[in-house]
């Protein structure tokens, strides 16, 4: 009868703790695959150190294609985890080990588009946002709320996510996708994205025009006569110019590259 595996607190401390290289060695054909096999490493070798067979097939079967947010990765870490020790207690036959990347794959979507909305496009968004002109004036409060904003709650995502991964298996993630919470959660968090990054062109993008017209003797300043009809009417349209140039598929560097152009012309020239 084959004895039943367990991995250690401390393994299990391990492996969350290596989670946070799971970007290392990141590669254009296998994405995040070189990260997750390092971050697995300390489970494979207390489940399979006594079988070289296993091990091997174990260390190659992390190194499968996988790419995800890193914020929720975890919850798929721990799953892998508790899969990996079922795999380990099994006996022959009975466990097919391909399922468990079948599992990886089947949750990298859902959870790279949650970490994506919440993490990458809202908190982070919202910290820089609200830290960022702070930090530039000088205030030590500007990195210590990016941190409140960003930082606190990714960390909270990342350990509570593993504990419930690791103890609850992928019958969480099964119950809010088909409750319907995860849809209500991921579009919550797209709308508040947009519009924290619409209130931010106010104030993060700059356009100011110099030029001073003269009308009858008297001088008026362009810019001061924009505002009167439109306060930060220059930048709107700047950035739904730039809008309008990735939605016909110009590159972002392309773009970047002809701001940097127009802005050199338009101080050389005195209109900028």
């Amino acid at each position: 009868m084959t004895v039943a595996k367990k991995l250690s607190k401390k393994t299990l401390s391990r492996v969350f703790n290596r989670h946070y290289q799971l970007l290392g060695c990141f590669n254009y054909e296998r994405q995040m695959s070189t990260g997750y096999s390092w971050t697995m490493m300390p489970a494979m070798r207390e489940l399979y150190g006594d079988n070289p067979e296993k091990m091997k097939e174990g260390v190659k079967r992390h190194l499968e294609f996988f790419n995800c947010a890193t914020t929720p990765s975890p919850f798929i870490i721990g799953i892998t985890c508790a899969m990996e020790e079922q795999y380990a207690s099994a006996e022959e036959g009975t466990f097919d080990p391909t399922s468990i990347n079948s599992v990886k794959a089947a949750l990298m979507g859902p959870l790279a588009g949650i970490g994506d909305s919440f993490f990458w496009g809202t908190f982070r968004v919202m910290g820089v946002g609200i830290g960022a002109p702070l930090a530039v004036a000088g205030n030590v409060l500007g990195p210590i709320l990016y941190f409140l904003i960003n930082v606190i709650p990714s960390e909270i995502v990342r350990r509570y996510g593993f504990k419930i991964g690791y103890e609850g298996g992928s019958g969480f993630l099964t119950k809010i996708s088909q409750d319907g919470t995860l849809d209500k959660l991921t579009e919550a968090a797209r709308i508040m994205g947009l519009v924290v990054i619409g209130a931010m062109i106010a104030s993060m993008v700059k356009v100011n025009i110099i030029s001073v017209i003269n009308i009858n003797g008297a001088e008026v300043i362009l810019q001061d006569m924009i505002d009167a009809i439109c306060p930060k009417l220059l930048p709107l349209l700047l950035t739904f110019g730039c809008y309008g140039l990735l939605q016909k598929k110009v590159s972002g560097t392309a773009i970047m590259l002809g701001l940097l152009v127009v802005g050199i012309i338009g101080v050389w020239v005195g209109l900028l």
